[in-house]
């Protein structure tokens, strides 16, 4: 099951730099390891992940790197990318501020579950 789009493009960077502040991946690794975190909630596809990252890059919060390849990439260099200190600087206040707006939500969500309920009991 994959995320509604309008909700992706925010969270999505802010996962993905949750991933690498706990070590340095490639693309790939990051998209299966985001999937298998998520229960496939966050299923992302090459094409959106690479926009993703080269935006991440050009503000600073991460940079990229290439390792030798082996017999796995047919002996071509692989890209990783890895959080820098800015980039520790961001992921900490999206956290905050998903932490807050997620509490927000659940405000109003369990504000509205006891309002139904309470009319649901009167009838």
């Amino acid at each position: 099951m994959s995320q509604e789009k309008s909700l992706v493009p925010g969270s999505a960077q802010m996962l993905l730099l949750r991933l690498l502040a706990e070590r340095d991946m490639y693309g790939y690794q990051m998209i299966e390891e985001l999937a298998k975190r998520s229960n496939d909630t966050f299923a992302l596809k090459a094409g959106t992940l690479y926009p993703i990252l080269h935006a991440l890059e050009a503000e600073g919060s991460i940079e990229s790197y290439e390792q030798p390849g082996g017999p796995v990439t047919a002996g071509r260099p692989r890209r990783y990318y890895r959080i820098t200190s800015a980039g520790r600087g961001v992921l900490e206040a999206r956290q905050s501020e998903w932490r807050r707006v997620s509490r927000a939500i659940n405000a109003v969500l369990d504000a509205c579950r006891t309002s139904f309920n309470t009319r649901k009991e009167m009838l």
